[in-house]
């Protein structure tokens, strides 16, 4: 029988990332992998890849694994929300202050960037390796190989960083007092693009989240370094005019972006294609616990899946690797239930948080962000925090340009709210807003926090 020191499933982009801390530790790290090396031929987009979007807790976790550098020149910073209306009109609503930035970049880039890195420090990844059985009584893995040949192999440590559909979360399912919960929202995703101009130029400004929120559903575009978007349409599955259900035909199709994307559609050559091509694919949140079994461990989607709104799950799963390495460092390699037990009394607080941020950002984005209320209601917390930039931090700062604690922000940012909505309830508001009391606002605040 094979025995591995670490034995990590899924070399995606969280197993991949945490493969390199483990191996700069001098730990011998194997990692399995169900799919194809698609490194051995020309790359090509899968069709059902949502863009990542980089932030700060991301990059910070890639700056200790010392690869900020070669991450940077794969990106496009994008400094706001472009918003699209029916009409074609667009309106822009910053992220945070001038020049911070979140940061496109294609997954599949993303992650042949982070296999490659793995490999030069050592770490030894096992392509078309396909987990059949998890004996957590023995850390035994079965595992089965190109030719369906069966291994058995006996690891000191197995991490699950095998996504929503782990097979060591599987595994532990079967165990006593494990806690489990999923949920499939009502909507789906498809993805499509917007190829560059005939000149080869972008079609739309790049240095922004594109955004075109229709209510009930809605469309978002992300820049590339080859000039094109990435496109996501995120439909509910069914009811209703516009779903997925009711789009059969090309006709069907061009009838609904006409009507409700129409900047967009003149500008998307393959829609019909692509659309009919293209996979639909669901979205679900997991919530489970515990992560641990002895040394086995649970990481990124595999123990918190959720919903893309936030553009979190990348940049949670990262700080995982960031906070479970620091963990090592502190208590050590020989400690591992030790550390595997701190890190998710840790971590757990901060993912559920943003698990809701998510399940509430989708609200925001497809409905809220269209109304000029909202807009103005940004305009007034920018300002609040260019005049009290500790005693007020808009909620979005907070999670994606800081490093603050999820369950902090999120305890905050629902104090802030409160205030907010009580601010926003002046009928008057649209009129008057930048000639407020901002002082009052901020004794609202810290009256709440008092209590």
């Amino acid at each position: 029988m094979k025995k591995n020191e670490i034995s990590i499933l899924g070399s995606g982009l969280i197993g991949s990332l945490l493969s390199i801390y483990l191996r700069k530790r001098d730990l011998n790290v194997t990692v399995y992998e169900k799919r194809a090396d698609n490194r051995n031929q020309e790359y090509k987009e899968e069709g059902r890849s949502i863009n990542m979007a980089l932030s700060d807790r991301g990059w910070k976790a890639l700056e200790k694994a010392g690869l900020k550098d070669k991450v940077l020149p794969l990106t496009i910073p994008m400094y706001g929300r472009k918003i699209h209306n029916e009409h074609g009109d667009t309106s822009f609503i910053p992220y945070g202050k001038e020049g911070q930035a979140i940061y496109s970049i294609s997954r599949g880039r993303f992650n042949q960037l982070l296999i490659n890195e793995a490999e030069k420090v050592g770490v030894k990844i096992n392509f078309e390796h396909r987990i059949e059985d998890i004996d957590l009584r023995f850390n035994e893995l079965t595992v089965s190989s190109p030719g369906n040949l069966l291994e058995k192999i006996s690891s000191e440590v197995i991490i699950g960083s095998d996504g929503a559909y782990s097979s060591l979360r599987n595994a532990m399912l079967k165990q006593v007092r494990f806690n489990y919960k999923q949920q499939y929202i009502s909507h789906g995703y498809k993805e499509l693009s917007i190829p560059p101009t005939e000149s080869g130029d972008f079609a739309m400004d790049p240095n922004a989240l594109h955004i075109w929120p229709r209510g009930s559903f809605m469309l978002i575009a992300l820049p590339n370094p080859d000039k094109s978007f990435t496109c996501t349409l995120f439909l509910p599955f069914e009811g209703g005019r516009v779903s997925f259900e009711n789009i059969r035909d090309e006709k069907d199709l061009k009838g609904i972006f006409k009507t409700y994307f129409d900047d967009a559609y003149q500008l998307m050559p393959q829609l019909a294609d692509q659309y009919f091509t293209n996979p639909t694919s669901a979205l679900i949140d997991i919530e489970c616990y515990p992560w641990m079994l002895n040394k086995a461990l649970l990481i990124g989607d595999a123990s918190h899946a959720m919903v893309p709104f936030y553009g979190q799950g990348m940049n949670c799963g990262f700080e995982d690797c960031y906070i479970l390495d620091n963990l090592i460092e502190k208590l050590g390699t020989t400690a591992w239930e030790l550390v595997f037990a701190k890190f998710q009394k840790i971590r757990k607080p901060d993912t559920d948080a943003i698990s809701q941020l998510a399940m509430e950002n989708f609200e925001e984005m497809k409905e809220q962000v269209a109304d000029p209320k909202f807009i103005i209601r940004k305009k007034i917390e920018a300002k609040l925090h260019q005049l009290f930039p500790k005693d007020w931090i808009p909620l979005y700062t907070m999670v994606t340009f800081s490093d603050m604690p999820y369950s902090e922000a999120y305890a905050l940012g629902k104090l802030q709210e409160k205030i907010m909505d009580r601010v926003m309830a002046d009928p008057l508001i649209t009129e008057n807003w930048d000639k407020m009391d901002y002082e009052d606002i901020i004794d609202q605040l810290d009256k709440a926090k008092a209590v």
